[in-house]
């Protein structure tokens, strides 16, 4: 293996990718509470507790997931990445291509929510929004990516990407 193309994924990569996860996934989930924020504080409202909360997590979280994102990224360009599997040369491109997708996604989302929330920038805030539904599809397309390789092609990629397996 060389340096750009290590046997494994190190423990921090791991780690980073499953906090992520976890945090995207919250965000998705609990992100409408900034919605029911911002139309509570228009009214001039005071809005309720659970609302107030959820917002304030995204926000903050929006902030850890563009920083813990910096970090994977320079954690790649410094460790590398294992090489993809062998496979058809569609596959390798599919792969690529969700993955830059989730990348870029990961960078945006983060940057055009504060850009929106702290700078008021409703354009920003209408893209931020656009942007779930790709994310979805894209979540949706590399879970499947990983399930073909752990069900379908037995190539052990999902395993590079489980703790304690390297």
């Amino acid at each position: 293996m060389t340096a750009s193309h290590p046997a494994t994924y190190s423990r921090l990569q791991i780690l980073l990718h499953w906090v992520i996860a976890l945090i995207v996934f919250f965000q998705l989930i609990f992100g409408e509470a900034m919605g029911d924020l911002g139309r509570a504080l228009r009214k001039g409202e005071t809005p309720e507790a659970s609302v107030e909360f959820l917002a304030n997590a995204h926000i903050w979280l929006g902030v850890t997931l563009l920083v813990l994102m910096v970090l994977r990224i320079a954690l790649k360009l410094t460790r590398g990445a294992p090489a993809l599997v062998p496979g058809p040369r569609w596959q390798q491109i599919l792969a690529h291509s969700v993955h830059g997708i989730l990348y870029l996604l990961l960078l945006i989302a983060p940057i055009t929510g504060l850009v929106a929330w702290f700078g008021g920038v409703h354009l920003s805030g209408e893209v931020h929004e656009l942007l779930k539904p790709l994310f979805i599809l894209t979540i949706v397309a590399h879970v499947a990516g990983a399930l073909w390789h752990q069900f379908v092609s037995h190539d052990g990629t999902l395993m590079r990407m489980m703790p304690g397996r390297n």
